[in-house]
């Protein structure tokens, strides 16, 4: 689709030289119709393969931008919506996909999480993961929901700050998604920051968010995952 969106421009061309021609020589009006309307129907294919056409150079990349797209799915307005073409990454660094000890918590701490309103959700401290970025040594606390459905019974909340906040990425910190069964058995998880997210409430004031804790700040700048929003 690409390389036929390239070559419409030559098509455009042509429909004239056909139009050209026709006043001085005998060149069939069902010809002219069938190269008009060929290049109509590929102008029309090259305007939906634009839309369809999000940014994103990694699988995640692609899906964040798809949710993003999707009015059902997406913390964007119907007016930030008509002109979206894609969030703003930093470039994928391996470097930023760790390799951290995890210990879970012998004890389930239950923790009420304030959030950017006034509703407070409940989480469990599930346990630590240790690792180290940047030649420096960090630690995070990982929750879990409590009554999480089936569905998310697996699903592990570990939100960090980090001194890109406010400058490169949003300012409340972002999120990584983890699961119980990404740990191995030798107690160890993988933890690729490229997969950082922002929360909805960096896009919209309607949403509630947990804000995060300040025990969880990493102390170097994370470039990795996806950047602030600017409007």
């Amino acid at each position: 689709m690409v390389f036929i969106c390239k070559k419409v421009e030559m098509l455009k061309s042509l429909i004239s030289y056909v139009f050209m021609v026709g006043s001085s020589c005998l060149v069939e009006n069902k010809m002219k119709y069938y190269i008009v309307t060929l290049v109509f129907i590929l102008l029309i294919s090259c305007k939906e393969h634009e839309k369809r056409a999000l940014k994103g150079e990694t699988e995640f990349q692609k899906e964040m931008n798809a949710g993003f797209k999707d009015a059902s799915t997406s913390p964007l307005s119907k007016k930030e919506l008509k002109y979206f073409k894609g969030l703003d990454f930093f470039p994928v660094d391996d470097k930023f996909k760790v390799k951290a000890k995890f210990i879970e918590a012998p004890t389930k701490t239950v923790f009420k999480f304030p959030t950017t309103t006034n509703e407070i959700v409940v989480y469990e401290k599930y346990g630590d993961v240790f690792f180290t970025i940047k030649g420096e040594k960090f630690k995070l606390n990982i929750y879990k929901s409590i009554g999480s459905t089936k569905e998310y019974n697996d699903h592990l909340f570990l939100p960090f700050l980090d001194k890109s906040n406010g400058k490169e990425s949003y300012g409340g910190g972002r999120f990584v998604d983890v699961l119980t069964t990404d740990v191995k058995p030798d107690g160890t998880v993988l933890i690729d920051f490229n997969k950082a997210y922002n929360p909805y409430c960096a896009y919209s004031d309607k949403y509630s968010c947990p804000i995060t804790p300040r025990s969880n700040f990493i102390d170097v700048a994370i470039e990795a995952g996806v950047k602030r929003y600017k409007q």
